[in-house]
């Protein structure tokens, strides 16, 4: 009788996620790991780079009835396998089948990462000809771009820029 596999945790080192996937694979595993476009801001420059959803995590499936498991635990890029007690704790099939049925055709997983202000909010520019200056938050101007109203020579003044060149004053 062959059990059908679950998904389960795997807890990563640090920026080690490829590897332990890598390393699960050659053994024989089915892993995931989903992944996502996030912005990262470096000297300057504002660059989409691919990175982990759930950072120094993984699923892997396995029947823990059929297959040995237990060598998850030794592959080189894992801390541990997430357990309850003595055996692994089981993931909900469902959790890895919604993420995997978000993914788009790059195999990434799109986050709706507005802006994180109500309109009127205090915001502070960290960019720019305006860096340093607060205004209020006046609403989104594509997906990309945010209204700030800024106090300039006596008169609140609308101003468009980056929603990555805004935070909370």
């Amino acid at each position: 009788m062959t059990g059908k596999p679950a998904w389960y945790v795997v807890q990563t080192h640090p920026h080690a996620e490829r590897k332990a996937v890598a390393h699960l694979a050659r053994q024989g595993f089915d892993t995931y790991l989903p992944c996502y476009l996030k912005r990262r801001r470096h000297a300057r420059r504002i660059e989409n780079v691919v990175a982990p959803m759930f950072p120094n995590y993984l699923f892997v499936a396995f029947d823990i009835a059929l297959q040995r498991w237990r060598c998850i635990q030794s592959t080189i890029g894992v801390v541990r396998l997430v357990s309850n007690g003595e055996l692994p704790a089981a993931v909900p099939g469902r959790i890895v089948d919604e993420l995997k049925a978000k993914e788009d055709e790059r195999g990434l997983i799109p986050l709706n990462l507005g802006p994180r202000f109500a309109r009127g909010d205090r915001v502070r520019v960290l960019n720019g000809t305006f860096n340093s200056c607060v205004g209020l938050f006046d609403g989104l101007n594509g997906s990309e771009r945010v209204a700030v109203l800024l106090e300039l020579l006596g008169r609140k003044v609308r101003v468009i820029m980056s929603v990555d060149d805004v935070a909370a004053a």
